[in-house]
C-alpha cells in the first residue's frame, strides 16, 4: 500500500503539489483560528507543503511547534520556532531547527498537523512505517489531530492495529472532513464546495 501511495504522489507535478498545498493551507487558516500553539510537521518534497502555513501562523502571532526526530529512541522531541529560516536539513533529510531549538512540552500542544502517506474515511492514517507520530500521538490523547494529504491518496481501508492513532479531521485540497473521532467542538470543520464531509 505504501508503494502504491508513493507512486500516486510521485505522479503529481511540482505545480500540482504547490496548487493543492495552497488550497489545503487556505482551509487550515480558518480551521486553526482558535488554536495556539499549533504543532506542524516540516514538509519534505512530495508532501503537502507546510511552509506557507507556518509562515501564516507565525505572522498571525501564533506559536508554532515542530517535531525533531530522535533516531536512537525512535521518538519525537518538540521545539518552538520563530521562522522557516532556522531550519537545516537533518535526520531522514527532514528540515529541523538544529542549533536553534527552543524546547516545548507535549502538554503545551493543543492541535497537531500530521502528514499522511494515505488515509481512509474512518480517519486511519498510513505513515512511513517508523511509527514516530503514532507513538507520540498515543501518549497525548488530548490533542486535536489533523491529517493532511492530497485527495488522490484516499484509499478504501488503511490496515491498522491498536498502536495506530486515528485522525480527528482530514484536510485535502477538496475540503475539511470530520472523521468523528474527537469529542470536542469542531464547528469549523466544513466540507469543501464540491464534496460532502466524511462521517
Amino acid at each position: 500500500m505504501r508503494d502504491q501511495a508513493r507512486n500516486k504522489r510521485s505522479a503529481l507535478s511540482s505545480s500540482e503539489i504547490e496548487e493543492k498545498s495552497s488550497s489545503i493551507c487556505r482551509f487550515l487558516r480558518d480551521l486553526l483560528k482558535e488554536s495556539d500553539p499549533v504543532m506542524v510537521y516540516i514538509s519534505k518534497p512530495l508532501e503537502v507543503n507546510t511552509k506557507d502555513l507556518i509562515d501564516f501562523l507565525l505572522s498571525s502571532g501564533k506559536r508554532v511547534i515542530v517535531p525533531v526526530i530522535e533516531k536512537d529512541t525512535r521518538t519525537l522531541r518538540l521545539s518552538y520556532i520563530t521562522g522557516n529560516s532556522v531550519m537545516v536539513r537533518s535526520t531522514f533529510h527532514v528540515h529541523e531547527p538544529v542549533g536553534n531549538e527552543m524546547p516545548a512540552l507535549p502538554c503545551e500542544v493543543k492541535t497537531v498537523v500530521v502528514p499522511m502517506l494515505a488515509f481512509d474515511q474512518a480517519g486511519n492514517r498510513l505513515g512511513y512505517g517508523a511509527g514516530y507520530f503514532d507513538r507520540f500521538l498515543a501518549g497525548q490523547p488530548h490533542l486535536k489531530k489533523i491529517g493532511l494529504a492530497f485527495t488522490c491518496l484516499e484509499t478504501g481501508c488503511v490496515p491498522c492495529d491498536t498502536n495506530d492513532v486515528k485522525m480527528d479531521l482530514i484536510v485535502t485540497e477538496n475540503g475539511i472532513f470530520s472523521c468523528g473521532n474527537y469529542c470536542g467542538n469542531y464547528n469549523e470543520a466544513v466540507a469543501g464546495p464540491d464534496k460532502d464531509p466524511i462521517h
